[in-house]
């Protein structure tokens, strides 16, 4: 018979900084090489390995196999939601360079939270969604106060979002099949985003979003970071479609 769960082991995976910046380099879904994770991490290869491997027995991690190397990514879904709750509940680590400013700024713009858009980014196109239409169930707000029970930096459940029939169409009409999405996955779930205090878009929906436009050349990856960034035709196209209006973030 087992007894209470021990969160106190996870604790101390996610305890030591080297580990919690190479959970953070991961928190996008990419599986990434343990030669880019140590030097993420700051650490040595061997150090790097290490750490790794006690990620991958406390569960936090996975690994593939690519010929003769080893690529590890974040073990799923609940260990992104994990990275984001810790991400809100921390104390920001004190900038002391431009780089660092930066790059911070970035992750707030815009990032993937596992595998759809998080960040200034995201919660405006669940705020458009919502304006014109496409979406229906609630306004993107995050309200503390409420009875049920929504949290910040997690999935949501307070509200009941629904793809509307015009919302079907414009979507179709941006090359998302919605009849080939996963049915094991719900099609619309939220996140209450860590940084903007609102709601952005999950679930298939939401990760068929994100990667269209990949797909598209809107976005891209940063190196190295969960940050995407959007490129001058992802701020048109954003503006156009879906009438999305972002400005890039200065510096």
């Amino acid at each position: 018979m087992n007894g209470d769960v021990d969160i106190a082991s996870i604790g101390g995976l996610v305890a030591d900084p080297a580990r919690a910046r190479v959970l953070l380099a991961l928190g996008d879904g990419r599986a990434l090489p343990a030669s880019v994770l140590a030097d993420e991490a700051g650490v040595a290869a061997s150090t790097a390995s290490a750490h790794l491997g006690k990620l991958l027995d406390g569960g936090l991690l996975a690994v593939e196999q690519h010929g003769r190397h080893r690529y590890f990514r974040i073990a799923g879904p609940a260990v992104a939601e994990l990275i984001e709750t810790l991400a809100r509940l921390a104390p920001a680590v004190p900038v002391r360079s431009l780089r660092q400013g930066t790059k911070a700024q970035a992750v707030r713009f815009a990032r993937t939270c596992y595998d759809h858009l998080a960040g200034t980014l995201g919660t405006a196109l669940m705020a458009a969604l919502l304006e014109r239409g496409l979406l229906t169930g609630g306004d993107g707000s995050f309200d503390p106060g409420s009875a049920g029970e929504d949290r910040l930096a997690s999935p949501g459940f307070d509200l009941d979002y629904r793809l509307s029939a015009r919302g079907s169409q414009q979507l179709h009409d941006f090359g998302i099949d919605l009849i080939s999405l996963p049915r094991r996955r719900p099609l619309i779930r939220y996140c209450v985003d860590w940084s903007e205090q609102r709601h952005h878009l999950a679930g298939s929906l939401g990760a068929a979003l994100t990667a269209r436009m990949f797909e598209l050349g809107w976005v891209s990856r940063a190196e190295h970071s969960r940050a995407v960034r959007v490129s001058d035709e992802g701020y048109e196209g954003l503006r156009e479609r879906f009438g999305v209006e972002l400005s890039a973030p200065a510096g």
